[in-house]
C-alpha cells in the first residue's frame, strides 16, 4: 500500500494530452508535448502538428474512406455506411429471421441446422389422412386427392386396410380352422384304408369260390 501511494505522488496529468506522466519529467513533458502534438478535435487523438492536415483529410474528411466507415451493431463487420442498411436487412449471419415451417425467431446463422430439424417433423393431412414431413407439404397441398398414394412423401398411414373380398364382391367364406382339417384328412385316409382291406380281403375269397367248384 505505501508503494502504491508513492507511486500514485510521483505522477501527474498533462494538461495537453490528459496522460499521466512522472512529476519528474512532468516539466520536460509538456514542454515536447505543446510544441509538437496537437490533440484532434473530432476524435480526440494525440497526432504529430505536421501530420494534422494528414490525419483530418484521411480520417474525417468528406469524401474519406475512414468517413463512411461504419460497424454493424449486431456482427460488428467494419463496412460502408452506404450498404449498412442491406448488409443488417439481407447478409448479417446475425439477423433475425423466422423458421419457414414453425416461425420460430432466431439468428440467420442457426436457421439452416433449424429448419432441417424442424422441416422433418410430420403433421397429419386432413384430406388423404396420411403423415406429411413439414418440408415436403407445400409439394403435398398441390398433387393431394384425398386418397391415400404411396407416393406421397409420407411417414405413415392412418387409414385401415381395406376389407377382403369375395369372388364376386361378397363377404370371403369363413375359413375352417386348422384342427378341423387335420380331423378330416384323418377320417379321409382311415375310410381309404379300411376300402382297400376290404377290396384285399374279397380278392383272395374269389380264386377259392373258383376252385371248389
Amino acid at each position: 500500500m505505501p508503494m502504491a501511494m508513492a507511486s500514485e505522488e510521483s505522477t501527474s496529468v498533462c494538461t495537453h494530452c490528459d496522460r499521466a506522466i512522472p512529476s519528474s519529467n512532468l516539466d520536460l513533458h509538456m514542454v515536447h508535448c505543446s510544441r509538437n502534438l496537437e490533440k484532434c478535435k473530432i476524435c480526440g487523438d494525440m497526432v504529430p502538428k505536421r501530420h494534422s492536415e494528414e490525419h483530418y483529410s484521411n480520417t474525417h474528411a468528406p469524401g474519406s474512406l475512414s468517413a463512411f466507415m461504419v460497424s454493424c451493431s449486431l456482427c460488428s463487420e467494419t463496412m460502408e455506411r452506404d450498404i449498412l442498411a442491406v448488409h443488417k436487412g439481407e447478409n448479417c449471419p446475425q439477423r433475425i429471421v423466422t423458421c419457414e415451417f414453425c416461425e420460430f425467431p432466431l439468428p440467420a446463422a442457426d436457421l439452416a441446422e433449424h429448419q432441417e430439424v424442424c422441416g422433418n417433423r410430420t403433421e397429419l393431412c386432413p384430406l388423404c389422412r396420411r403423415y406429411i414431413r413439414l418440408r415436403e407439404r407445400y409439394n403435398h397441398e398441390l398433387r393431394c386427392t384425398g386418397v391415400p398414394d404411396s407416393t406421397v412423401g409420407s411417414s405413415r398411414d392412418v387409414n385401415p386396410r381395406p376389407t377382403e373380398r369375395g369372388p364376386r364382391g361378397g363377404v370371403p367364406p369363413r375359413r375352417q380352422p386348422q384342427g378341423h382339417s387335420r380331423k378330416r384328412l384323418f377320417f379321409t385316409v382311415a375310410i381309404t384304408g379300411i376300402a382297400v382291406l376290404l377290396g384285399s380281403f374279397l380278392f383272395q375269397k374269389r380264386p377259392e369260390a373258383n376252385q371248389v367248384q
